[in-house]
């Protein structure tokens, strides 16, 4: 938490990937915290998952994002991948050896997950083809693989996807445009060019599969992990709001007042529903995995979703209640000793991090199924 907390802000002026962070993820096994025992990682749970990712957005947000979208495909590749491509790779994140970024964006469908555009092929070898461009891949500069979506074949629709497992060794990688943006700086997710050919065992969950791989682990393990992270980055901010209150040398508004207490109260109660709604869907999915359950159930479905939104407009709305709480100085100002400014900035981009309204539009679909109305 230090050394995250240490570059929080010179990540964020520069633009650039946290990799003295990210260093010490590796160097105390954080990288492998999902990976299975078997393979030499922590075989943590989602409880200790989502734990994590709260301390580690609380000390820096992108770190902390960045961390759960490599969580997410070595999930991915524990659950779905088979035997040789586990041996191959889950050691090698255990020991911090490997950072995954996801590859699923194009530019023709935006970040449309469960579609794809640009087709496998298959050498006279026998191997995979692939030739993708993505406009956005978090960490694309410092990741060692990376999972991309492909359609199946070129005569196939484009909701006929597959998960392929890349080393970069195995890629030509060119980097395209810039990362220069109002929040997650760090993330420096530029767009790259992929080329290269890889083993044909490297398709994660089958052929054309990948809608499973979203739904039972891709997308449960974002939605947990980024609303912990935006959970996390907006406490560890109020912490220090509060604690500004309170120190010998206190200074910002009366807190005696009345009108500041309602305001305090308020940033609490945003952080406290987000809280327990993501503890709640996180007991849900955890049982549901410990039941041998899909999580492509409707009320899972709607649930995982709705966390999401939530998570990512109560977290904003905290970062601004506390910006207009602490005022032009303390609040607004990049050169305050609170991070409140940044965590405003970050937390702006949650609900555009897989765009809110197309999530609402899917969830609105799923009610209709859902005649009784199952609450979380």
């Amino acid at each position: 938490m230090n050394v995250l907390r240490t570059y929080a802000a010179e990540v964020d002026d520069q633009a650039r990937f946290p990799v003295e962070s990210f260093a010490a993820l590796r160097e105390t096994g954080l990288l492998g915290l999902v990976v299975p025992t078997e393979y030499g990682g922590a075989g943590a749970g989602l409880d200790s998952y989502v734990d994590v990712a709260q301390i580690l957005g609380g000390g820096c947000l992108s770190t902390a994002l960045a961390w759960v979208m490599h969580c997410q495909q070595t999930d991915a590749i524990a659950r779905f991948g088979g035997p040789q491509l586990r041996e191959r790779v889950l050691p090698r994140v255990a020991r911090g050896e490997l950072y995954i970024a996801s590859v699923t964006t194009e530019r023709g469908k935006g970040g449309h997950l469960l579609s794809a555009e640009a087709p496998l092929s298959v050498s006279d070898g026998g191997r995979l083809r692939i030739e993708r461009i993505a406009p956005v891949v978090t960490g694309a500069s410092d990741a060692e693989g990376f999972l991309i979506t492909m359609k199946e074949s070129a005569d196939m629709p484009a909701h006929a996807v597959s998960l392929v497992y890349a080393d970069r060794d195995a890629l030509s990688v060119t980097e395209t445009g810039e990362w220069n943006t109002l929040g997650m700086r760090g993330t420096r997710s530029l767009g790259v060019r992929l080329s290269g050919e890889v083993p044909a065992d490297q398709v994660v969950g089958g052929s054309g599969r990948f809608r499973e791989v979203a739904v039972e682990s891709m997308i449960p393990m974002a939605h947990l992990g980024w609303s912990a992270c935006w959970l996390g980055a907006a406490r560890a901010a109020l912490s220090e709001l509060i604690a500004s209150l309170r120190g010998p040398r206190r200074r910002g508004p009366d807190t005696d007042s009345e009108l500041v207490r309602e305001r305090l109260a308020r940033i609490r109660i945003d952080l406290e529903l987000t809280s327990g709604y993501l503890n709640r869907v996180q007991q849900e999915v955890s049982a549901a995995r410990a039941e041998n359950r899909s999580l492509g159930e409707t009320v899972l479905q709607i649930h995982l979703n709705t966390l999401k939104v939530v998570a990512s407009e109560l977290t904003y709305q905290a970062a601004d209640r506390m910006v207009q709480f602490a005022g032009l100085a303390a609040g607004y100002s990049k050169t305050s000793s609170l991070p409140v400014e940044r965590t405003f900035r970050d937390l702006r981009a949650a609900s555009l991090n897989y765009a809110n309204d197309r999530l609402l539009t899917a969830t609105g679909s799923l009610m209709l199924l859902d005649r009784s109305v199952v609450l979380g």
